[in-house]
């Protein structure tokens, strides 16, 4: 079955940089569903949107992380990566890739996309 796994999270400081990967499997990479997210959730929060590249390699991003995330993808499709630079306590949570709906459909402020995989753990220390 469809399974993504991402990694790179870290304990940084203020200012600092990291870069999330996320690698799927089990799939045809040249399905429809042929696009990406990432969201992130805070302790005690809800699950918010921060960047998505459609089926057309577009990026979109959420005002809080725009400028200092970039949303990527590996030739082949099969890995998704999430460079973030200039990190803030606010960016502290669990970092979750998704891929969208079959045909390319998400919503990206309702953090709504079809599967996630498990997270991974980012904190920035002040």
């Amino acid at each position: 079955q469809p399974q993504l796994v991402e990694s790179g999270g870290d304990s940084v400081q203020t200012g600092g940089s990291l870069r999330l990967s996320c690698v799927e499997s089990g799939i045809n990479y040249a399905s429809s569903r042929d696009c990406w997210g990432w969201a992130r959730q805070a302790q005690g929060k809800e699950r918010e949107g921060v960047a998505v590249i459609g089926r057309d390699g577009k990026t979109t991003y959420a005002d809080s992380v725009k400028g200092r995330f970039a949303v990527s993808r590996s030739n082949g499709k099969s890995t998704v990566y999430l460079e973030m630079t200039n990190l803030k306590p606010d960016d502290t949570g669990i970092y979750y890739c998704a891929r969208c709906y079959e045909g390319g459909w998400y919503d990206l402020e309702r953090a709504d996309f079809a599967y996630w995989g498990q997270g991974t753990q980012v904190t920035v220390s002040s």
